[in-house]
Formats: C-alpha cells, sequence, structure tokens
C-alpha cells in the first residue's frame, strides 16, 4: 500500500536551526499515522481532517518539535471502506506510529479499533461517534450523542414542533442515533411520525419527499451525509422546507457549498463554527487559511483533528518519553487549549468540550445560541479495564 508521507513544511526547513534547534533537525522524527478517507464518497472530510493536522504539525515543528524531535504524519487513503480501513492500519502500525489519527465512518472505526487494542496503539478518534466503545487504546476527540443530539431535540422540540420524521442512511451512525433519539423524543412528549433509511442507490427522492410530507412532520430529524445534499437540494425545491424544519445531525461548514443555497434555516450542534466572532476561533480559521487559501471552508473537523495533535504533544511531554503505554496514562485527564476554549479528556477517553446551536444562513453556518462546555456520556465506563 502507497503510504503518503506528510514532511511537514516548516520555519525549521526555511530558516535552518534558528527555527528549529539543530537536534531536532537531526533526531529521529515521531510519526503518526493518519488512516483517513481520500476516496470513495466521503473524502471531503478526509480533506477536512487532514487540513487540521498539517497545520498542528507545522504549529509544533515551526515550534521546536516534541522533545526536540520533529513530527511526522503519515497519511494512508481508507476509501471509506472497512478492508481498506484496516489495511491502512496495519501499514501505519508497520512504519512504527506512536499513535493513529481517524478513521472517519464508524464501520470503519469498528474495522480497526481491534488493531488499536491487540498493537496497544493510542488511536485518536475525531468525528461525531455514537459512543458506547471504552477502550484503553480509544480517545475521541469530538462529540458523542449527548453533546449534540442532546441539545438539538430539546432546542427543536421548543421552538419547531414535537412532530419528528427520522430520515438517515442505511448505515451504522444513523441507525445508532436513531435508536438514541427515540427514547429522548419519547421524554420530550413529541412523536414520530415516520422513519426511513436510505440504500445509497436513489436519484430521484420525490417519493421519498413525498412520504415525508404526508406525515406533516414539525421536524425532520436528518443524518443522511453524501445523497443527503440531492434530497435537501430536491425537497426544497418540492417545498418541503415551508412546513418543516431539518434537525441536520453532523452537518458542518463544507456541506453548504454544496447545498447552493438550498435547504436555508436548517438546525444542528456543532463544536465549533467558522464565523464565530470569538478572537481564538478567528485567528485559527485565520491561520488555516493563510496556508490553505483564503477559499477554503474549515469546518469543526479541521478543529478537532487539530486538537488530536495538540493533546498528543502535551501527552508525550507530560511524560517526558515516547512510549506508547505511557502516552495512554498521560491522555487520561488531559486538558488542552483549542480554539473554542479548554477540552478536557476524561478517564473514559471522551472530551468535554465547547457547543453550540447553529443554522444554515445563506453559504454560512451561524451561531444561534453558545452552550458552554458540556462533558460526555459515553454510555459506558473503563472503570475495571
Amino acid at each position: 500500500m502507497k503510504l503518503l508521507v506528510a514532511r511537514v513544511m516548516t520555519l525549521a526547513f526555511l530558516l535552518g536551526p534558528l527555527a528549529l534547534g539543530s537536534a531536532a533537525l537531526a533526531a529521529d522524527p515521531i510519526r503518526v499515522g493518519a488512516v483517513l478517507p481520500f476516496s470513495g464518497g466521503v473524502e471531503l472530510y478526509g480533506e477536512q481532517a487532514k487540513l487540521g493536522l498539517d497545520l498542528a504539525a507545522r504549529e509544533i515543528n515551526a515550534a521546536g518539535g516534541i522533545l526536540g524531535r520533529p513530527l511526522e504524519i503519515i497519511y494512508v487513503d481508507d476509501k471509506t471502506r472497512p478492508a481498506s480501513a484496516e489495511s491502512a492500519m496495519r501499514s501505519v502500525i508497520d512504519s512504527g506510529v506512536v499513535a493513529v489519527v481517524g478513521p472517519v465512518t464508524s464501520a470503519n472505526f469498528n474495522a480497526i479499533r481491534p488493531l488499536a487494542e491487540s498493537t496497544k496503539t493510542p488511536l485518536l478518534y475525531a468525528t461525531n461517534f455514537e459512543g458506547g466503545t471504552c477502550s484503553r487504546y480509544v480517545f475521541s476527540f469530538s462529540t458523542v450523542p449527548n453533546q449534540d443530539l442532546g441539545q438539538l431535540l430539546p432546542y427543536v422540540n421548543e421552538a419547531v414542533g414535537n412532530t419528528y420524521f427520522l430520515l438517515g442512511a442505511d448505515r451504522v451512525w444513523p441507525h445508532q442515533m436513531f435508536d438514541i433519539a427515540k427514547p429522548l423524543i419519547e421524554k420530550l412528549g413529541g412523536t414520530i411520525v415516520g422513519t426511513q433509511y436510505t440504500q445509497g442507490t436513489e436519484t430521484d427522492f420525490t417519493p421519498l419527499i413525498k412520504q415525508v410530507a404526508a406525515a406533516k412532520p414539525k421536524v425532520l430529524l436528518f443524518a443522511l451525509k453524501g445523497d443527503g445534499i440531492d434530497f435537501i437540494r430536491q425537497a426544497d425545491d418540492q417545498g418541503l422546507f415551508k412546513e418543516t424544519t431539518v434537525a441536520f445531525l453532523g452537518l458542518s461548514e463544507i456541506d453548504l457549498g454544496i447545498f447552493k443555497g438550498k435547504g436555508q434555516n436548517m438546525i444542528t450542534v456543532v463544536p465549533s463554527l467558522a464565523t464565530s466572532d470569538e478572537p481564538e476561533m478567528k485567528a485559527f480559521v485565520a491561520r488555516v487559511r493563510a496556508s490553505a487559501g483564503n477559499d477554503v471552508l474549515v469546518s469543526n473537523y479541521v478543529m478537532t483533528h487539530y486538537n488530536t495533535l495538540i493533546a498528543l504533544k502535551a501527552a508525550i511531554e507530560k511524560v517526558g518519553r515516547v512510549d506508547k503505554e505511557a502516552i495512554v496514562d498521560a491522555l487520561a485527564g488531559l486538558t488542552i487549549p483549542s480554539p473554542t476554549g479548554t477540552v478536557t479528556i476524561d478517564a473514559n477517553h471522551y472530551a468535554t468540550m465547547s457547543m453550540f446551536i447553529a443554522k444554515t444562513q445563506g453559504s454560512e453556518l451561524v451561531t444561534v445560541r453558545a452552550l458552554g462546555r458540556i462533558p460526555p456520556q459515553p454510555g459506558c465506563t473503563l472503570a475495571g479495564r
């Protein structure tokens, strides 16, 4: 398998030992694997993850590396397929990485987690996650259901209405999120008027749009990435959103350009927003665009993946050596700065972070309400493991 190695260009390369100590230049790099999709249908998310990882690596190396050693990222395309993800995971582990970041999809996560555990390699997962997995070698840097779905449903139930149609792709994450949503909706006094899963082969969504419209939901709880773009465009053109509001799980800035102005006022919950007025987030977006171009979209996937390497650096420096078991111990309980405030990895290896209710406005996601830092409820515990 071909490895795409990110030997990140830094100020050290441009300026020599003044930017990065000569010992660090001569030292062996600390290698981190990145098992991400760069083909297969969700490559936009892989590219966003890479933006965050590349920025973190550049900044870490420009500041002297980690314990005086440069950081090197080894990227491998998991092709959005579990078998490819497993092969990619094996290849980066064989390359001597100290940790692995990725993947994006739940199916690929389930494929590579056993390898992380059997090789005792920290797996830093920075995509919104259904939770339920507590492992010594797995760390979640993005949201779990109580942090996004658990904030989204009470908001739309009050602001929009309490009748729901659940629409998602026939994949692991939508099924598990809807299984969690159903009792939450019942607890809120809401009613589910329909549930449907798509197969990924649909091009004309008219029959499905008519099915949703006939059920007359106030809220369309939506977990349909990829093909969901076409659904939103077609549903908007057919007038579905005049009476129904989309509560979109996993929505981010990278989706909005593809909508081409359709799907206004959709509601979501995210851990960061590129339109934020907060100085730290504005500076972060500016740094990403300074290296990747002024037109690049900056989603929460950029920030959460950036945070993985900031945390890894802090953990290694905390223990003073590059040792996987020591790194695992140091990551638990660690608090790091992030563009939206501090992020804390708890004893179960899930992240307490700031969350925001947002809506689509034009081609942007804008803040509706800042929710503050929300601790995770992963649905599992590491106690006794």
